[in-house]
């Protein structure tokens, strides 16, 4: 997303913590050189505020979060913190500036409450998590909810000039990504070592879509809420198609063509923590209401991901990060 500002010609201040790993996206595409970066907690409420009251933002994009699954089992009350307080942190900062801002709040797909069926959740449907990553995306929800109707509320906006909406994206893929326990950074990593990669979950099926398409759909919607600020705070859902559904099975076998070789296995693994098998979104109101649609098909974003880190074996990433923002806006 920096990258995609920075092209459009914004100033960009960034807040995040130190990358977890070496060789991060950021590093990747000299990040400090297209924004001024704070290495910061979101959860320093003093510290965040600050930054945020020195720049005087005209639109507000919160990423910042604990966004794995399989580690929330393992530091729930780390996640709940940095998902929870941190999405808070950020609208209680809000409240002070006095400039007009568009605030788009980024959660995920597992926000609703999971009947493990063939539906497509809407924005209206029951928020809930079985995981406790999950759950506090939907606390999450409910604290932007709150915000926005008690300090940001559109019937009032000409005295807190705020416009606060929510984004709830599908599994994104594509090239950067490093986190442990990612179905993506997985393959690279089995491929790199030339080993057999273990794929936990081959029947798990997923809103799979290239990182650039919610991104452009977060962007979007900055600019409605901008735009007409009373019109669009509401949740907004980023996803496939209905009928482009894929496995992860499917993921793995399309990532190894592209790839060109490599193997896997689908053995089962002892003493997993619970995911969700099954999970679709419905983007009919963001088709329909937001102008947002979809561009590529999953197969597609497989092939853009993995195209991508073999790209950069070879070549400059930031070149062919920005390459891919190009060949996307053409789109």
């Amino acid at each position: 997303m920096l990258a995609w500002l920075h092209q459009l010609g914004a100033e960009v201040k960034g807040y995040a913590l130190t990358p977890d790993y070496s060789n991060s996206l950021y590093e990747l595409i000299e990040g400090d050189r297209v924004c001024d970066s704070v290495i910061a907690d979101i959860r320093n409420n003093d510290r965040l505020k600050k930054e945020i009251l020195d720049f005087k933002p005209d639109f507000i994009f919160h990423l910042a979060a604990q966004p794995l699954v399989r580690r929330s089992y393992n530091e729930p009350s780390y996640t709940f913190d940095v998902n929870v307080m941190g999405t808070a942190n950020v609208l209680e900062a809000a409240r002070s500036l006095t400039n007009f801002c568009a605030i788009v709040i980024v959660t995920t797909d597992k926000v609703y409450e999971n009947i493990e069926e063939h539906y497509h959740y809407k924005e209206t449907d029951r928020l809930g998590g079985y995981d406790p990553y999950s759950a506090s995306k939907a606390c999450a929800e409910i604290v932007t909810g709150s915000y926005r109707n008690s300090f940001f509320n559109p019937k009032y906006f000409d005295e807190h000039r705020k416009a606060v909406a929510s984004a709830r994206a599908g599994n994104v893929i594509g090239g950067g990504d490093r986190s442990d326990n990612r179905i993506i950074p997985d393959i690279i990593k089995g491929l790199e070592k030339d080993e057999t990669i273990i794929v936990r979950n081959p029947s798990s099926v997923r809103p799979w879509q290239f990182v650039l398409e919610p991104i452009a759909g977060y962007l979007l919607l900055g600019a409605k809420l901008y735009a007409e600020p009373t019109r669009y705070c509401e949740a907004w859902n980023f996803g496939p198609y209905n009928d482009d559904v894929l496995t992860v099975k499917e993921v793995v076998e399309k990532a190894l063509e592209v790839w060109g070789h490599g193997n896997y296995s689908t053995s089962a693994v002892e003493n997993q923590p619970h995911e969700a098998g099954l999970l679709k979104l419905d983007i009919g109101k963001t088709i329909s209401q937001l102008g947002w649609k979809p561009k590529l098909k999953s197969l597609n974003a497989i092939e853009q991901t993995m195209n991508w880190y073999k790209r950069v074996i070879r070549a400059n990433a930031s070149v062919y990060t920005f390459d891919q923002i190009n060949f996307y806006q053409k789109l």
